[in-house]
């Protein structure tokens, strides 16, 4: 089976990268995606959610991304997001601390002018690192 290359990049630099990948599942605005070597060229905005790799039947990687975009060629997608963890590098303590503060900035009065927009996606990324945390 032909292989395609992936790269997760953030401002700070590369924090993902698998050369050998078979299969790989983005969460994309319009729904989830998956991409195999051989994919036409593609740009696809992404949401909160993790990017599964699946580098051989039984090998899988799990990394949570924030919003960003995948550039996608047959031989090679990259992965650009303002923040990407791999699933066994999530402190599990410290994402619940950030969902639990989210959680109280979303039931704080809106006349002491939370935004709710910013506290509304601090909830989600907090989620989705815990989600993808148990697939250390």
């Amino acid at each position: 089976m032909k292989k395609i290359a992936l790269d997760i990049v953030t401002p700070n630099g590369s924090v993902y990268s698998e050369h050998e990948a078979e299969l790989v599942v983005l969460q994309t605005e319009s729904g989830e995606m998956g991409v195999m070597a051989g994919h036409i060229p593609t740009v696809a905005p992404l949401k909160i959610g993790a990017v599964r790799v699946t580098r051989s039947n039984t090998d899988k990687d799990y990394v949570a991304v924030t919003e960003g975009f995948a550039e996608i060629r047959p031989e090679k997608i990259t992965v650009l997001v303002q923040a990407a963890e791999k699933a066994d590098a999530i402190d599990i303590e410290r994402a619940k601390a950030s969902l639990m503060r989210a959680e109280e900035r979303l039931k704080e009065d809106k006349l002491e002018h939370v935004d709710f927009h910013r506290a509304e996606r601090a909830l989600h990324r907090a989620l989705n690192r815990i989600e993808v945390a148990k697939y250390r």
